[in-house]
């Protein structure tokens, strides 16, 4: 039986007749659920009514937020004395205000009118169909003693402590709220007026992280936001998971018309078969909880096994751009008695791409930064084909301190703006294989050529035609979250922020990115797929040096500093 079965929360009271599921296990369970009813009672039960008329009977009505209103209570009095009736089983969460905790005198929850039923304070439920539903009422308070109609860490800790200390816990179905969690708009679609940065409760956030619902309602911001699903896995570091789709409800009856009912079908998960449940929609996006990974260790650095034969790319140590740096990129127009700067990791050996290394020819760099430089492609696809690379000697992306990360992306940002600036869109990728020294590649592709979606696709089809397995992750994730040091592995990042992935694991073509970006369907320069097809004086490379810097002058960050 769904409220009265033995697994149900121990504290909680049921005093309504249970609904019988067991018939149903099999069946997909059809419910509704809806935002701040706010005392408007018959505007939402006759919009059920229509829906049920329209669309056959549902299951169960969920409702979050504020249940009761600042108005009369004429409209609740009948309800209340069975003059008018509920047209569906309802359950609701309790009060987020002083105004009407009054309506819920029985904290583990009771029947306030037939068909009308509180949930409690906190608590869980699993019928006989399997279905388990996990419901905190109130709102977030952080002070003792805890008002009646808010939630305290305390009662968060209780709910998953509850569920997430067994072995066999994977998620629940069903997790209702009245507010917001915290940041739950971090790495999603536009959640619209509504900062998720300062609003919402990040108690609610640490529960939602815990308990992995497959569905989160919540209300109270008077606004509709289906949030784009995301993962609750690390990519390629942990087994797939199911995702999560929280959706915020408005208010019943608002005059914008914004959406308050929301209408869906859900087979409780532990009557799913695995693979079905861990399936991850097109849209999904990285987890908006999640921290990003721990600064990974820089103190080995593993070497590839051997270096490409031959180097791609040349700098300029010498070229006068606006300040004198030091090797380290320190402006040497600081204080007298300058902090001295933390030295950057060094090379076992040789290295061509080290800044400070006498190996380097002395031509092609185009701006340098405090951790990071720009150069232009030795034989490059385009006359503006550009390199980010550390100043230090780092192998690879997975391998950079938290500070050269922050100059590489912006960097990455930076040229984006000028490209775009330009007419072109630009392919950032790596190859983190037969590599000593980072190669972050910047290719422009004038928009005039083809579509992101076409490049995106030059790349999944050139990796099939030769069986490389080429992955999308989510867009805002962490590379050091896929990938561990020394691992190595193909990258690619697009304009929109899309990215593909291969994890290297024995051999790879080394001009690959090259190939695809020079085919037909891209670039179509076919005969530049490999660079040292390309080469051009060093005459004509100065030329081209000289006139990038004097382009890209403009948005050079580093004459901010």
């Amino acid at each position: 039986m769904f409220p009265g079965s033995a697994d149900s929360h121990p504290n909680f009271r049921w005093q309504s007749q249970p609904i019988l599921f067991g018939q149903m296990a099999q069946k997909p369970l059809r419910l509704l659920a809806c935002g701040d009813v706010e005392g408007k009672f018959d505007i939402l039960f006759n919009r059920v009514q229509a829906i049920q008329k329209k669309s056959g009977n549902f299951d169960l009505l969920l409702c979050v937020g504020n249940f009761f209103g600042s108005t009369p209570d004429a409209e609740w009095e009948e309800y209340k004395t069975g003059i008018k009736k509920a047209p569906i089983q309802t359950y609701v969460l309790g009060a987020n205000n002083q105004e009407t905790v009054k309506y819920f005198q029985d904290a583990d929850g009771c029947e306030l009118a037939e068909n009308i039923t509180y949930l409690g304070r906190k608590g869980i439920f699993t019928g006989s169909s399997g279905l388990q539903i996990v419901y905190l009422s109130g709102t977030e308070s952080l002070n003792e003693p805890v008002p009646g109609y808010s939630f305290s860490p305390k009662d968060v800790s209780s709910l998953r402590t509850m569920l997430c200390t067994t072995s066999q816990f994977k998620g629940v179905d069903i997790l209702l709220t009245s507010p917001w969690p915290k940041y739950v708009g971090n790495f999603g679609n536009s959640s619209g007026e509504v900062d998720t940065k300062k609003c919402g409760s990040a108690l609610v956030s640490s529960l939602a992280t815990g308990l992995k619902p497959r569905y989160h309602f919540a209300a109270l911001e008077k606004t509709y936001y289906e949030r784009l699903p995301y993962r609750n896995h690390i990519v390629l570091q942990e087994n797939a998971q199911h995702v999560t789709r929280f959706i915020a409800l408005a208010n019943v009856g608002n005059p914008e018309k914004k959406k308050y009912l929301y209408a869906f079908s859900i087979v409780p998960m532990k009557l799913m078969d695995a693979a079905e449940l861990v399936k991850q929609p097109p849209d999904v996006t990285e987890n908006p909880y999640r921290k990003s990974g721990q600064e990974a260790s820089i103190g080995k650095q593993i070497l590839a096994p051997v270096e490409e034969s031959a180097c791609q790319f040349f700098f300029d140590l010498n070229e006068k751009q606006g300040r004198k740096r030091s090797s380290t990129g320190r402006d040497s127009k600081s204080s007298p008695h300058p902090k001295l700067p933390r030295k950057p990791p060094q090379p076992p050996g040789p290295c061509w791409f080290c800044l400070a290394s006498p190996e380097v020819e002395k031509h092609l760099v185009v701006n340098i930064g405090t951790h990071c430089y720009l150069a232009l492609a030795k034989g490059g696809l385009s006359d503006d084909h550009v390199l980010i690379l550390p100043i230090g000697h780092y192998q690879s992306v997975v391998e950079l301190s938290a500070e050269v990360v922050e100059e590489v992306e912006k960097y990455k940002a930076t040229l984006r703006r000028f490209f775009k600036s330009r007419g072109k869109r630009c392919v950032v990728f790596e190859r983190n294989y037969k590599s000593h020294h980072l190669q972050l590649q910047v290719i422009p592709v004038p928009v005039s050529c083809c579509a992101t979606d076409d490049i995106k696709d030059a790349f999944i089809t050139q990796a099939q035609e030769q069986q490389i397995e080429l992955l999308e992750i989510p867009e805002h994730s962490d590379i050091k979250q896929i990938a561990q040091p020394g691992a190595a592995y193909f990258y690619v990042e697009l304009d929109t922020g899309e990215k593909l992935f291969h994890r290297i694991k024995k051999n790879f073509p080394l001009q690959f990115g090259r190939e695809v970006l020079a085919s037909e369907a891209i670039l179509n320069v076919p005969d530049k797929s490999d660079w040292r097809q390309c080469q051009i004086s060093k005459e004509d490379e100065e030329t081209l040096a000289r006139r990038f810097r004097k382009d890209f002058e403009p948005y050079d960050f580093t004459l901010d500093d």
